[in-house]
């Protein structure tokens, strides 16, 4: 008698908690999606230098093009090398100018699995291969920037996406 008294309010939060779990995943999804199509009603060299700044507190090697806005970071490994596959990233950031006072920002992330021995192989046993290449949107990456460049913007999105999505 005793369990049945508490099935059903167990049951209930239950529910509710994943509810909210799922709603707040929808909300972050939300959020960086309209961050992939964010406009900084900023010129473009106010933005570029926090786009500079974020790649260096995450400590990526970058090679910036000469006249223009693009940058990309060397391969850089993540975790530690595995017979099973040893994953690298590397990104590729650009800034578009629709006009002198408004800017968007593109960041691109590539991954890269090699399977294999990697770095164990020997010269005379070199079983390493790229498995698989794919090149996405970094959408988390891209809500970074924006809160950065644009705290007032992201307050802005995140409220949209509470009223938005319950």
């Amino acid at each position: 008698m005793k369990a049945k008294k508490w099935s059903v309010p167990l049951l209930l939060v239950t529910t509710l908690a994943l509810g909210t779990g799922c709603a707040a995943g929808r909300r972050e999804m939300y959020i960086q999606e309209k961050a992939s199509d964010y406009v900084y009603r900023k010129p473009i060299a106010e933005v570029w230098p926090q786009v500079r700044a974020l790649l260096a507190e995450k400590e990526l090697p970058v090679r910036e093009a000469q006249g223009g806005y693009e940058i990309s970071t060397d391969w850089h490994q993540q975790g530690a090398s595995s017979n099973l596959g040893t994953s690298y990233v590397r990104y590729l950031v650009r800034g578009h100018q629709p006009s002198p006072a408004l800017t968007q920002v593109e960041i691109l992330r590539q991954n890269r699995v090699e399977s294999g021995q990697g770095a164990l192989a020997t010269a005379n046993n070199r079983t390493t291969g790229t498995d698989s290449v794919n090149r996405t949107r970094d959408r988390e990456m891209e809500w970074e920037l924006l809160q950065r460049v644009d705290p007032e913007g992201a307050k802005a999105l995140k409220a949209e996406a509470e009223a938005t999505i319950k």
